[in-house]
């Protein structure tokens, strides 16, 4: 889900970096300095995620993991993600360094809704439904990543609404696979380490 150098307008680019770096210094702000290899932890598990592609039709996705990111870390999740897409454009010129605010920011914010979302069910019904909780702050980490993805190229020109739209229909699979690996990784995390859970605010 990176976004290339040379396709977005430098309005969107600029927005892109301002919103990401606003994002990186409340994850900064708020993070728990205990738990910076938990941070680690997770950034390579993002790196490493997104490197494995699945073909779909003439082209491919990959894993994302900004929804598990963004329920076990909260906002710290904008310095995470940060760190491994920059490690990407520098290392394998996934995305660039003139998207890589944009980039951040499509899927940083993305994770840091889902975990709203998350913590939203739980306030409400209590860990009964931690399981159907994670699911959907797994999904819908992916989900809004490809909308605002979607939005950064239909902004930059409204030629991209049709490849905007193939995005989100090619990450369809992705939503549901993460939404399940969510799942299984909070149920697992909620019973050997319930600690990693309580995500600041």
């Amino acid at each position: 889900m990176h976004i290339s150098e040379g396709v977005l307008s430098p309005a969107v680019l600029g927005a892109g970096a301002a919103l990401t770096a606003l994002g990186t210094a409340v994850g900064l702000r708020r993070l728990d300095y205990d738990r910076i290899m938990t941070v680690a932890l997770l950034s390579a598990a993002f790196f490493v995620g997104s490197l494995v592609h699945i073909p779909v039709g003439v082209g491919s996705v990959h894993l994302v993991l900004n929804g598990l990111l963004g329920v076990l870390l909260g906002w710290a999740a904008f310095p995470a993600i940060l760190a491994a897409l920059a490690l990407q454009a520098l290392l394998f010129q996934y995305g660039g360094l003139t998207a890589l605010g944009v980039n951040t920011f499509t899927m940083a914010f993305g994770g840091v809704l889902a975990a709203w979302v998350y913590k939203t069910i739980i306030r409400i019904s209590g860990r009964g439904l931690l399981r159907a909780a994670a699911f959907c702050g797994g999904a819908l980490g992916v989900a809004l990543a490809g909308l605002f993805t979607a939005a950064a190229m239909t902004f930059s020109d409204e030629s991209f609404l049709t490849a905007a739209e193939l995005l989100l229909l090619a990450h369809l699979p992705v939503m549901l696979l993460e939404g399940v690996m969510t799942l299984f990784t909070v149920a697992f995390i909620a019973k050997a380490r319930p600690e990693m859970l309580e995500i600041s605010e």
